[in-house]
């Protein structure tokens, strides 16, 4: 969409703000902008659950997508020498594929009683069940 965009607003200059303004404000261009962002937070939101290791891999299927995009609906010529990167970049993601999918985070209840042996560990953050005030203080 960006591409699109941008070929039908020409080129622009850094120098020339009012065609920078122009081309942010034209349909194709600010819908582009707008699924870059929905990119970049779903790609926050992968890097939260994953490894860059699996994730990169997995977002570069996006240059396959783009380039038959490219080709055939805005009727770009694709080279012979870019067709062979994707497919490098298709068996990359194919070998990663093959490994984990999710990083393995610490169970809940192990991540719990981590928090509970630092609680005792320390008299003034360890609390008394009978009274939840900290060891020593009477309430």
């Amino acid at each position: 969409m960006l591409s699109h965009g941008m070929k039908q607003t020409g080129s622009i200059s850094l120098n020339h703000l009012q065609g920078v303004i122009f081309a942010i404000l034209n349909p194709w261009v600010a819908i582009g902008i707008l699924l870059l962002l929905a990119f970049f937070s779903t790609y926050m939101t992968a890097l939260s659950w994953a490894d860059l290791t699996y994730v990169l891999p997995a977002t570069s299927l996006g240059y396959v997508l783009l380039a038959l995009v490219a080709r055939f609906l805005l009727r770009e010529h694709v080279s012979p020498l870019r067709w062979l990167g994707i497919a490098l970049i298709t068996g990359g993601v194919g070998f990663i594929a093959g490994g984990p999918e999710l990083t393995e985070h610490p169970k809940a209840a192990e991540l719990d009683d981590q928090r509970a042996v630092a609680a005792t560990s320390s008299p003034l953050l360890s609390k008394d069940a009978s009274s939840r005030a900290p060891n020593g203080v009477r309430s």
